[in-house]
């Protein structure tokens, strides 16, 4: 499939939970690019919501600035027809949580009917931040 990191386009950034927060550290945070011909933000916002909701951070993380990215791809029907990490982030049990989350989420609730391809990349951004 061809890449279209270019054409990746709305950012969903929160903390993961307040519960990390007392890492010395950093605190694990959560960011979510889709394609930009996905014009949905409750859509959006729901795929952010179900992975942030199951991601849990191994005891062992990376260091600030650090971050694990998990490309994914969503068939119409919301399954995750493939994921994989595109960028590790130093520590196997970070990169291996990151895509854990993802992989659990599946399925997604199907792509809006409004949006027009048969499939949709996500780019799921599991960072440690000061």
């Amino acid at each position: 499939m061809k890449r279209i990191a270019a054409a990746l386009l709305f950012l969903l950034a929160l903390p993961v939970s307040t519960a990390f927060t007392a890492l010395a550290a950093g605190q694990p945070s959560l960011n979510v690019y889709f394609q930009s011909t996905l014009k949905d933000p409750a859509y959006q916002k729901q795929i952010f919501q179900k992975v942030a909701g199951l991601w849990q951070a191994p005891a062992s993380i990376p260091a600030v600035g650090k971050k694990s990215v998990v490309q994914a791809v969503l068939s119409r029907d919301g399954r995750v027809q493939s994921a994989y990490v595109s960028m590790e982030s130093g520590v196997k049990a970070w990169d291996k949580a990151a895509l854990a989350a993802v992989e659990k989420a599946s399925p997604f609730p199907p792509l809006p009917a409004s949006y027009d391809h048969k499939t949709l990349e996500v780019h799921f951004h599991f960072a440690v931040v000061p």
